[in-house]
């Protein structure tokens, strides 16, 4: 499917990289104790939350990055980052207004990414694959950085199936005839609204569990075994 030439315009883009510099900077000012970041940490992790998506993004697409063909992407990161710290304090204590932030921030990569895909011609499934890795990519930067265990990869995350959600409908939308612009704020939406809900209602994927258990101790007990005589 190809689709329309599409340029995200560049204050949506600032938006969404801000929007993650903030979150980042909110998280990583949580950390007590001997995880507790200085002031750079804090900046580096913001930075990298709110530049991460586009980057891998941009990467997977073998493009150049975006993000480092403009001074206002890095900029805006580092000023979002220094206003994310200044704002820790009152903020910790609203878990929803972090909560928030992050839905909207792996909904708005999502989306741009997605869509950006679809604009170079990519077919609609690698391009779901590339608004997904986007929506998610900071994350896993930032926990990858930090030392923490993956989010997407345990329970009680539904980062990855929230972004693949919104951005399956983006795809479907667009291959309906929907233009791409209403197409991509439905994604984010989907996105958005999932990753809250699955917030408040506590929502995971079920665990994983082993279908079939070896039954080891019975295999092994037809086994002759062979003792030695004694003299």
């Amino acid at each position: 499917m190809t689709e329309p030439t599409f340029i995200i315009p560049l204050w949506a883009d600032l938006l969404a990289v801000g929007l993650g510099g903030l979150q980042g900077a909110l998280f990583a000012s949580g950390f007590r104790g001997q995880r507790r970041l200085d002031l750079l940490g804090v900046a580096l992790i913001g930075v990298l939350m709110g530049m991460g998506g586009g980057l891998i993004r941009d990467l997977l697409l073998n493009v150049s990055p975006v993000t480092l063909q403009s001074n206002w992407y890095l900029l805006t990161a580092t000023a979002a980052s220094l206003v994310g710290m200044l704002l820790a304090g009152p903020l910790q204590r609203i878990s929803a207004v972090i909560v928030t932030l992050d839905a909207l921030v792996i909904g708005m990569f999502g989306a741009f990414g997605t869509t950006k895909a679809l604009a170079l011609g990519l077919p609609v499934v690698p391009a779901v694959f590339v608004g997904v890795c986007s929506a998610v990519g900071g994350g896993v930067l930032r926990d990858v950085m930090m030392g923490l265990p993956v989010a997407i990869m345990h329970v009680g995350s539904l980062y990855a199936v929230a972004a693949g959600a919104g951005c399956t409908v983006l795809v479907a939308l667009s291959s309906f005839g929907v233009p791409i612009v209403i197409a991509a704020i439905a994604g984010f939406l989907v996105t958005a609204v999932i990753r809250i809900l699955a917030v408040i209602f506590d929502l995971s994927l079920p665990e994983q569990h082993m279908l079939y258990r070896r039954k080891v101790a019975v295999e092994t007990s037809a086994i002759p075994i062979v003792r030695p005589e004694s003299d």
